[in-house]
């Protein structure tokens, strides 16, 4: 330092201020990530209840296989599941083989690969 005690009490006080900054920074990230976990938490405790509501037994445990193997795939089948039911195009439950035909219906049309030369 200086030496100048107006200088020294002057750059203690911007320091001071910095390491309030970056703690008021650090706070601030944490709660934004935890509100949007409790609000991913949330949609898919809601998303989970319509399918409950929805789907019978047969056609979950069908649907939790298919996440097993292809999650990517089982979300987008769960999500279009939970858009039909919130449109009211679903009067009864999906059973197994409502389930089935869904997942035919959904699933991309990947037969193998494409190679191509050039």
């Amino acid at each position: 330092m200086s030496g100048n005690p107006d200088e020294d009490r002057l750059e203690k006080l911007r320091e001071e201020k910095m390491q309030e900054l970056q703690d008021r920074a650090q706070q601030g990230d944490s709660t934004e990530a935890g509100g949007q976990e409790a609000a991913r938490q949330q949609a898919e405790a809601q998303q989970e209840a319509v399918l409950r509501q929805h789907l019978t037994d047969d056609a979950r445990q069908r649907l939790n296989a298919v996440e097993m193997s292809k999650p990517q795939f089982a979300k987008q089948v769960k999500q279009q599941v939970v858009t039909l039911a919130r449109s009211g195009r679903i009067q009864d439950r999906i059973g197994e083989d409502q389930m089935k035909e869904l997942l035919r219906e959904l699933q991309p049309d990947d037969n193998g690969f494409d190679i191509q030369r050039r």
